[in-house]
């Protein structure tokens, strides 16, 4: 049974779904989504400690406890609380994520670590709007709801490939329901632009 509100799975994943139908464009979402998360904590590395440890206590192997961390503790409680067991997937990768992109900060230094993060940042964006542009045809998810688009990514991504490589659903009947509402939604949008030609 699905959750409501906030942690409604359904809803998130049906509305990036509903962006995401052209094979190749998930291919591209496949390979770069989860590339921006890393990048993205790659340049987050580079921000100041937001917790002073008493007695001098250091995590240390380049782990600071700053804004990168913040990040990836609301992103992994936030898909856990979609879904137990592809959230608690997501969420350590999402740690995986921030424990390697602070080893490679920590090893490159600011001053090539910020260039490699921005290059990547470049590289996987422009994969992706080609991949709406050339393939979807449709605007990307984030032009209507710039937190649930960046939010969802990395987990829609996931879930897209345990259901289409291991056949895995939150609960029976999630697949089927969700085709529905992403059909739903791209055919109230192929009217909408129907009209706005006509």
């Amino acid at each position: 049974m699905g959750r409501s509100g906030l942690f409604d799975l359904e809803k998130h994943f049906a509305f990036y779904g509903a962006y995401h139908s052209n094979p190749v464009n998930i291919l591209i979402h496949t390979l770069f989504v989860w590339p921006i998360l890393f990048s993205t904590l790659l340049l987050m590395y580079f921000t100041p400690s937001l917790f002073n440890f008493p007695y001098g206590f250091d995590p240390g192997y380049g782990l600071i406890l700053n804004l990168g961390f913040v990040f990836t503790v609301i992103y992994s409680l936030f898909y856990v609380c979609l879904d137990n067991k592809a959230g608690s997937l997501a969420a350590l990768l999402c740690f995986l994520c921030w424990v390697g992109a602070s080893l490679l900060g920590q090893r490159l230094g600011f001053s090539l670590g910020w260039k490699v993060g921005l290059a990547a940042q470049l590289v996987c964006w422009t994969g992706q709007f080609i991949g709406h542009g050339v393939f979807e045809k449709r605007a990307p998810a984030l032009l209507d709801n710039l937190v649930q688009a960046f939010l969802m990514a990395p987990f829609f991504v996931l879930l897209e490939v345990l259901l289409s490589v291991l056949d895995y659903e939150p609960y029976p009947g999630f697949r089927t329901t969700v085709e529905a509402r992403i059909n739903a939604d791209i055919q109230e949008w192929q009217e909408k632009k129907q009209k706005k030609i006509s």
